[in-house]
C-alpha cells in the first residue's frame, strides 16, 4: 500500500512533452531539407542535433522509469513508458536517417512525392506532440490519435505511389533503388508516429480501468 501513496512523477511527462517537442522540430528540418534540397544540404546537420537531443531525453525517460525518480512512482506502466518514449526515439532516427541518405547517395534534386511525405510527418509530429501534451493535462488523446492514424495512412499511399512511378518511368535502376532507401526510411518515421498512437491508446484504456 505504501507504493500507492508516493506521489507520481510527473517530470516523465514533461520529458515525453519534450520529446513531442523534438519530434516536431525534426518533421519541420527533414521537411524543408526535402522540399530545398540541395540548396538547403546544411538542415541534415541540425537534424543530427535533434538525433542526439531524442536519445538524451530517452534516456532520462528510462532511467526516471526505472526508479531515478526517488521517492515518486511512474504516471503509468513502466513498460508502456518506454514502448511509447523509444517509439518516439524512432521518429527522429529514422528522420536522420532519411537526411543522411541524401547525403550518402548524391542525390542532385528532390522529388515531389518526398516533399509531400516530408509535409504528412510534420502534420503527424504535430499531432504527436499534441497528444503528449494531452496527456500530461489530462484532456482528451483520441482526436490527435485519430488524425494521426489518418496521416499515416496519407503516408503509405504517397509512399506507394511514388515507387510505383519510380518504376514506370524507366529511371536508371540505381537512382530507383537510392529513392527507394530515401522513401523506405521516410515511410518508416510516419509508421512510428502511428506506434506513438497505438502506446497511448492503451495507456487511455488502462487508465480507464482504474
Amino acid at each position: 500500500m505504501a507504493l500507492l501513496r508516493r506521489p507520481i512523477d510527473v517530470h516523465v511527462l514533461e520529458l515525453l512533452e519534450e520529446s513531442g517537442r523534438n519530434v516536431q522540430r525534426a518533421a519541420l528540418l527533414l521537411r524543408d531539407l526535402l522540399t530545398e534540397y540541395p540548396e538547403r544540404a546544411e538542415l541534415a546537420r541540425d537534424l543530427v542535433l535533434c538525433e542526439h537531443e531524442g536519445d538524451r531525453i530517452t534516456h532520462d525517460i528510462i532511467h526516471r522509469l526505472n526508479g531515478g525518480g526517488t521517492g515518486t512512482r511512474p504516471p503509468f506502466d513502466p513498460a508502456d513508458g518506454y514502448a511509447l518514449a523509444t517509439a518516439l526515439d524512432d521518429i527522429v532516427d529514422h528522420a536522420e536517417e532519411t537526411a543522411d541518405t541524401l547525403g550518402i547517395y548524391g542525390v542532385e534534386a528532390s522529388m515531389e512525392q518526398a516533399s509531400q511525405l516530408g509535409d504528412v510527418l510534420v502534420g503527424a509530429g504535430e499531432q504527436v506532440a499534441r497528444a503528449l501534451r494531452s496527456l500530461r493535462t489530462g484532456a482528451e488523446l483520441a482526436p490527435y490519435l485519430v488524425e494521426i492514424h489518418r496521416l499515416e495512412n496519407e503516408g503509405d499511399r504517397i509512399s506507394r505511389n511514388a515507387v510505383a512511378a519510380l518504376f514506370h518511368d524507366g529511371i536508371d535502376p540505381m537512382v530507383v533503388i537510392r529513392w527507394k532507401d530515401i522513401f523506405e526510411s521516410l515511410e518508416a518515421s510516419v509508421d512510428a508516429c502511428e506506434t506513438v498512437a497505438h502506446v497511448l491508446e492503451g495507456i487511455t484504456l488502462k487508465r480507464r480501468r482504474h
